[in-house]
């Protein structure tokens, strides 16, 4: 376990970074922006994101290059917290440089499919480039599916990927490579739990784990049933093997007609009975707003520096994922309310910040 003298680090400077995180009032002031630069312009001169941002002209950005940028701050925060465990031999550091990984590696296969892979800046800081598994310079010069798999060569991710090379020119199919790469990622930190944490440590672990994943589970339902009216076969291709709803619940939602019978289903469950109360957009805001809600309380409450760091990292990716989907409504012009509907932490803070 890491030592004393780290864990308190990790518990000081996790809950520092989080008291960084955006304030309603910054929220407001987003969306109220009315171009992408006066976004840019108000996270560099208002936020945390300043520190990302600084030396940017701001004024010439465009979506795609902020996007970039914050995830650099997603990427510099996690490797922060990180390299404390990597000093004392610990076990989850090697899932966050993972999950780096992963976002990397999806971050390059979208600019190769929109035929931008030039785009393309990987960002590592020196002292995890000799952790990772990957090549990231030749990650950058992606021109097809077969320079994806050579970069890959020699890494857990390869095995993964082959299966969807597509085949004379095809489509490349990124959901399937998403959540084959997601199910690689939660598998890993699954077995870290298992053999790595007892008590309270692993008990904090798998509630913000498994509730967020059966959510998941439940968003990939509804959305491959209503819209792209999915084959139960195909629906069972996307679900994580993981979580506590019973599987009997699982495989009636699998075979449900419509969005109702499967809320209905989950509604059943007693996961469902404590967060279907919640008024939502979209089924996906479900899982992020319950665990947005789970890590909030375990950074402000554990004891624990591995719960601390993974709520930390959860808590930064949900505000990240909330600053891009603003960025995407002021880029095709909704209005502030619209934009306000599909966002996560502004929608559950209930005023207890």
């Amino acid at each position: 376990m890491l030592s004393t003298v780290s864990s308190n680090v990790v518990l000081s400077k996790a809950r520092a970074m989080f008291g960084k995180r955006l304030t309603d009032e910054d929220y407001d002031e987003l969306l109220n922006c009315r171009t992408v630069a006066d976004a840019a312009s108000y996270l560099k001169s208002n936020t945390a994101y300043g520190t990302v941002l600084a030396g940017v002209n701001e004024s010439d950005i465009h979506r795609g290059q902020l996007e970039t940028l914050l995830r650099r701050k997603f990427i510099t925060d996690s490797a922060a917290l990180a390299r404390y465990e990597i000093t004392v031999g610990e076990y989850f550091s090697n899932y966050f440089i993972r999950r780096l990984e992963v976002g990397e590696i999806l971050h390059a296969v979208l600019l190769m499919e929109e035929g931008s892979s030039d785009e393309y800046v990987f960002y590592m800081p020196a002292y995890l480039t000799h952790h990772t598994h990957i090549n990231l310079k030749l990650l950058s010069k992606l021109k097809n599916y077969d320079d994806l798999l050579a970069a890959l060569s020699h890494t857990p991710y390869y095995a993964i990927l082959k299966p969807f090379r597509p085949e004379n020119g095809g489509q490349i199919e990124y959901s399937k490579i998403e959540n084959s790469l997601y199910g690689y990622i939660y598998s890993l930190f699954f077995l870290i739990i298992k053999k790595h944490t007892k008590g309270e440590t692993e008990k904090q672990l798998l509630d913000i784990f498994n509730s967020f994943i059966d959510l998941i589970n439940y968003a990939h339902i509804i959305r491959l049933k209503t819209a792209y009216a999915a084959s139960p076969d195909v629906i069972k291709s996307y679900i994580f093997p993981y979580g506590t709803v019973k599987k009997r619940y699982m495989n009636e939602m699998i075979e449900a007609k419509s969005e109702p019978d499967v809320r209905r289903i989950m509604g059943g469950t007693s996961l469902g009975k404590r967060v279907l109360k919640i008024n939502y957009f979209y089924a996906s805001e479900v899982a992020h707003s319950m665990n947005f809600k789970t890590c909030r309380h375990y950074i402000r409450f554990s004891t624990h520096p591995s719960v601390v760091m993974v709520s930390y990292v959860l808590l930064l990716e949900a505000e990240i994922r909330d600053i891009i989907t603003i960025v995407e409504g002021i880029r095709y012009k909704l209005t502030p309310g619209e934009i306000r509907k599909m966002l996560v932490i502004i929608n559950y803070r209930k005023g207890s910040d």
